[in-house]
């Protein structure tokens, strides 16, 4: 694999400017801890919102992003949480309304992709991780998470999925597509279920982004996947978590199972 730095593929971070388009709401960020999840929580930070409450495995991590986004001017709480576990996640949707009294906004970004082979080589094993945590996780949080919010009136739900469950650009990958798929659906019925209710559930399906899942995708040369894409670069997290806030916003009041995707131009090429 060719060794690159950060900028080699994505270039300098755009600027962005957050204009307070979540003044005020309690929000709640699955994965937060690192890659998309942390930068949402940030950002979430820097548009207003009360408090960001992070979900996610390491202790660590999600203790020093839950540091960072009280320096960006948020209350922040970190919440040890196994998504697979439909128990976990009630306890964390419970803690989150026993600090902060309610729930307004929530970002499903919890991830996992398998080891890049083709899928007569993947085990049982694989496929159980792979769909436990893109999508039974997904189905346990909605069914926490939405009844928080419509005691709070009603809210808002991003579910992060990915270009590859639109368009599969990833041989190798075939479990991870799959599910990302599974998860568009799921996303799209949830949202046709509750909108009436006051709670818009969407999706964000970022393409090349520069994470640490992408770093490890088996990706031989980053450099010339970054070239061929439209915009002759990778994304950066900072750049999906601008559009995850955005459709949790009052600005996306009429965007309602939609998939946005964030992918540089990948899908239109």
């Amino acid at each position: 694999m060719v060794e690159v730095a950060l900028t080699d593929l994505a270039g300098p971070v755009p600027v962005s400017r957050p204009n307070g388009r979540l003044a005020g709401k309690i929000c709640l960020v699955t994965g937060g801890a690192s890659g998309i999840g942390r930068a949402a929580a940030i950002r979430m930070a820097q548009e207003g919102a009360a408090a960001v409450v992070i979900a996610g495995r390491r202790q660590a991590a999600g203790e020093a992003a839950a540091a960072a986004l009280r320096a960006a001017g948020a209350e922040a709480l970190f919440v040890a949480t196994d998504v697979t576990r439909d128990a976990e996640v009630g306890r964390l949707v419970a803690a989150t309304l026993q600090r902060f009294g309610r729930l307004d906004a929530v970002f499903n970004n919890a991830g996992f992709q398998e080891r890049r082979a083709p899928i007569a080589e993947q085990t049982d094993a694989v496929y159980a991780q792979v769909f436990d945590t893109n999508v039974r996780a997904l189905a346990h949080c909605l069914r926490h998470q939405i009844p928080a919010l419509l005691a709070g009136g009603g809210g808002a739900v991003v579910n992060n999925t990915s270009v590859s469950g639109l368009r599969n650009p990833n041989p190798g990958l075939a479990l991870y597509a799959a599910s990302k798929a599974a998860a568009i659906a799921l996303t799209r019925s949830a949202a046709m279920e509750y909108a009436p209710q006051g709670v818009r559930i969407n999706a964000v399906a970022p393409g090349r982004v520069v994470t640490e899942m992408m770093l490890a995708s088996g990706i031989a040369d980053m450099r010339q996947v970054a070239a061929g894409l439209p915009l002759r670069r990778m994304g950066h997290p900072e750049e999906v978590a601008a559009a995850v806030c955005w459709l949790l916003s009052e600005e996306a009041g009429y965007v309602v199972g939609h998939i946005l995707c964030t992918d540089g131009g990948f899908l239109a090429g």
